[in-house]
């Protein structure tokens, strides 16, 4: 690896962990009017369009599996989700949104829209905002693939 390749990796990291904190900041501010956090919109985000088991959210997410069941057990006493039956597997009950739910991120949708609308302008339109989906794709793609493939090296002198 070059110096270049280590220096992009890190400013691609740093860069990430930035965002990420900035998207967990705003998603925080416009999950709040719906009685949502960040973390319960997006654990509802993802059983949205089929119910899944708390594995499957966590794979989706890319968090753990322990920090899900966390918040799926609070969407369910709160009403806002429900476990089904998994045909699948039977211990691994799959969790689905309630109308409550479902109901409750509706509510964010105008904040979302209009927060859409204003991140596309600052890049410069729907085309540059696009693209930029598309690169951070690639990016987990490539991330997800390297890491499939990349060891641990030894301690050095060993």
């Amino acid at each position: 690896m070059s110096r270049a390749q280590q220096d992009a990796l890190s400013r691609t990291a740093l860069g990430v962990f930035r965002l990420n904190g900035q998207f967990l900041a705003v998603s925080e501010k416009l999950a709040e009017p719906a009685g949502l956090t960040a973390a319960w919109w997006q654990v509802l985000g993802a059983v949205l369009p089929r119910p899944l088991p708390v594995a499957g959210i966590a794979r989706v997410m890319g968090i753990t599996r322990q920090s899900v069941q966390r918040v799926a057990d609070l969407l369910v006493r709160d009403g806002l989700a429900a476990y089904e039956p998994n045909p699948a597997h039977r211990r691994a009950k799959l969790l689905a949104p309630t109308e409550a739910g479902r109901a409750a991120v509706r509510r964010i949708d105008p904040g979302h829209a209009e927060l859409a609308a204003l991140l596309a302008r600052e890049l410069g339109g729907q085309q540059a905002f696009d693209e930029t989906v598309r690169v951070l794709e690639r990016l987990s793609a490539a991330l997800e693939t390297a890491g499939e493939s990349y060891r641990t090296p030894p301690p050095p002198g060993d």
